[in-house]
């Protein structure tokens, strides 16, 4: 099998390509294993609207949740051993990848419970518990990049546990999640874990800034506000992209963590789905590449790249002060950015909270389906 060319020159100008998806029959059916072979894929990320989208399909967990039935386990075990089961057998896929790429690619992400996003020490012990339920090297455990999550990164990552953190939407949070990295990186040294198998990466989503930007846009409705929809989303990953530049390429305090092994914390493109059709499909793909970085992108997005996706080259370096200049003038014609953010963020964890509600109601009507027929 031959890599796809458009998605391999991503990969050639420093994109690692992710897949934003995961189910049992992906994984049985050999499509991840293609995926990899023939798309450049070398990670996946989940989240839970993506496993109750899994759950929910077809009949290819009917046997284990009998199963589970059977054993009296209770929905949140059952939930617990399902995805865990299919993010183990998805490392196992990438563990070439893994390999390869000294444990820098070939990851595969799961998330803490939605409703644990207020809450450090729960998110803390349960990331633990995942971790050694999986027991994959090449595991990344999501945690959302709430006021209550930045701490328990830090703690996390001190416990030798490689985190994807999740939900990032302003740059001002993403500087917090840095220095929470640091912070767990400095914690994991003193307590003796090797510094060059613990790994990150920053999840700073994309394409919902352009959504509830443009929104707002639309509503002030004026030529100069008009002028800007569609320019947020890209201004703001870029000036994240800078500010990622200048905390591991140029501030003294990663540079000094460098010789005990310590590996920078790339920026990951995540929700690169564009939503808007009046834009180009691959938006949030071409105009995000960069050293360094990792795009997610859901399969229909992987698709369109592939198909007529262009690299131009680098096209997030050196764009921080015209990116400024979007913001500037999105404040000048009334844009609450802060207001933006915080919605986003809310919006963000009450939607993972709702998915994982729907998947604990649909699991424990399958549980029971499953009791009735044994």
């Amino acid at each position: 099998m031959t890599q796809n060319p458009n998605l391999q020159k991503l990969s050639e100008a420093g994109v690692s390509v992710w897949l934003d998806d995961l189910s049992r029959d992906r994984i049985e059916s050999g499509n991840l294993a293609e995926l990899v072979a023939t798309k450049s894929v070398v990670g996946v990320t989940t989240n839970p609207s993506i496993f109750q989208a899994a759950l929910s399909k077809g009949h290819v967990y009917d046997a284990q949740v009998r199963e589970l039935a059977e054993r009296g386990a209770d929905v949140e075990a059952t939930i617990r051993t399902v995805t865990t089961d299919d993010v183990r057998a998805a490392c196992d896929v990438l563990a070439p990848q893994f390999e390869a790429s000294h444990g820098v690619d070939g990851r595969v992400s799961i998330e803490v419970d939605p409703r644990l996003a207020h809450d450090a020490d729960k998110t803390v012990a349960q990331a633990v518990e995942l971790w050694k339920i999986v027991d994959r090297p090449n595991l990344f455990i999501k945690i959302p990049a709430t006021e209550a999550g930045i701490p328990a990164i830090a703690k996390v990552l001190g416990e030798g546990i490689s985190v994807n953190v999740t939900l990032i939407f302003s740059v001002e949070r993403y500087e917090l999640v840095m220095g929470a990295y640091l912070d767990g990186l400095e914690a994991a040294k003193a307590a003796g874990h090797d510094l060059s198998r613990i790994h990150s990466v920053a999840s700073f989503f994309v394409s919902r800034v352009d959504t509830e930007i443009d929104k707002r846009l639309d509503k002030i409705g004026t030529p100069e506000a008009l002028e800007l929809r569609g320019k947020a989303a890209l201004a703001n990953a870029r000036l994240a992209y800078a500010a990622y530049q200048q905390i591991f390429e140029v501030q003294p305090r990663f540079q000094g963590l460098l010789p005990d092994g310590a590996r920078p914390q790339r920026p990951l493109w995540a929700s690169t789905g564009v939503k808007n059709p009046d834009y180009p499909d691959t938006l949030y793909v071409s105009e995000l590449v960069a050293p360094n970085t990792v795009n997610t992108m859901p399969e229909k997005t992987l698709d369109a790249f592939a198909d007529h996706g262009e690299v131009a080259g680098d096209t997030v370096s050196g764009t921080a002060v015209e990116s400024q200049e979007v913001f500037d003038k999105l404040s000048a014609v009334g844009i609450d950015l802060t207001d933006v953010f915080k919605v986003l963020e809310d919006e963000g964890v009450d939607k993972f909270e709702v998915s994982w509600t729907e998947l604990l109601e649909a699991t424990a009507e399958q549980l029971r389906a499953a009791g009735q027929k044994s």
